[in-house]
């Protein structure tokens, strides 16, 4: 990119990213917003007061617009920076031909850590299984936006309980592909879950990734995406969650021992970046 339209676009960034600040601002003022947020940073930090806890809220909400910020600068142009670590262990398994199982989270943002993959591993076929909301304005952009990297999308009603989709899945990881689930929130009212601990307190997670993994003995992978900067990001993908027994009466028992494990990875991760929780729903019971 040349040095005037670089200019112009870091000019167009920099006043989206202030606007998207602002909106933050009002959403930040209205109680009903805030619940679950104020409700997990007492959670996280019990022994400060709850001025503390909104003032995380308002980091929390401030920072969830660079998602978008960042967003608006790659379709301009101005790629972010980014480095990474455990990554080589993906590739292997995409080379082995043996597919693999993400672990996205609402915790950083996922959607850089999906375009990451499209850009350091181009062998890699990515499907991504994403929750569809009735009015989708922003989920609707992200949506197309990773298509245009070459992620497959399945895309996930409330009410919806097709067996197929499934069943799509677990074929794409027998062709060695990659699939990539949130492992924090349960999308649907009568889909399957599991109770896990999680800062004192339990939460329930999706068993879909978990089922997926032993159906098809692909490993999971736990994939976080962290801001470190102004459109700079750190990537960690964590060492192998095997899903696996011979002995049908322990495929429940092995389903939650990755679940913990995960809960785990997750609850470590929020300790280390709190303010890049962005699950806006409640998550602990």
């Amino acid at each position: 990119m040349n040095m005037p339209r670089r200019f112009l676009a870091s000019v167009a960034a920099y006043f989206y990213a202030a606007f998207a600040r602002a909106v933050a601002c009002g959403y930040f003022c209205r109680p009903a917003k805030t619940r679950a947020s104020r409700r997990f940073y007492r959670a996280l930090f019990p022994q400060r007061r709850g001025l503390y806890h909104l003032w995380c809220v308002f980091k929390q909400f401030q920072n969830f617009t660079t998602i978008h910020a960042d967003r608006f600068r790659a379709r301009l142009g101005l790629e972010p920076a980014f480095s990474s670590e455990g990554l080589e262990r993906l590739r292997q398994a995409v080379e082995n031909g043996q597919g693999a199982i993400l672990l996205m989270s609402h915790l950083g943002n996922w959607e850089m850590a999906a375009w990451l993959l499209t850009r350091r591993l181009a062998e890699a076929r990515l499907l991504l299984y994403m929750g569809e909301k009735e009015k989708e304005g922003i989920e609707k952009s992200q949506k197309d936006g990773l298509r245009r990297a070459g992620v497959s999308i399945a895309a996930l009603g409330r009410e919806e309980n097709d067996p197929f989709r499934a069943v799509a899945g677990l074929r794409f990881l027998q062709e060695g592909g990659v699939v990539s689930l949130a492992g924090d929130t349960v999308w649907q009212k009568n889909q399957r879950s599991l109770d896990v601990d999680f800062l004192a307190s339990r939460a329930r997670l999706p068993a879909a990734p978990f089922a997926l993994a032993l159906a098809s003995g692909a490993p999971v992978f736990v994939f976080f995406a962290f801001r470190t900067g102004q459109n700079s990001y750190h990537f960690r993908l964590s060492e192998a969650i095997r899903v696996k027994t011979e002995n049908r009466a322990e495929r429940g028992k092995e389903m939650e021992k990755a679940a913990r494990r995960y809960a785990q990875l997750l609850e470590e991760a929020v300790k280390a970046h709190p303010c890049q929780w962005y699950h806006f729903d409640d998550f602990l019971e």
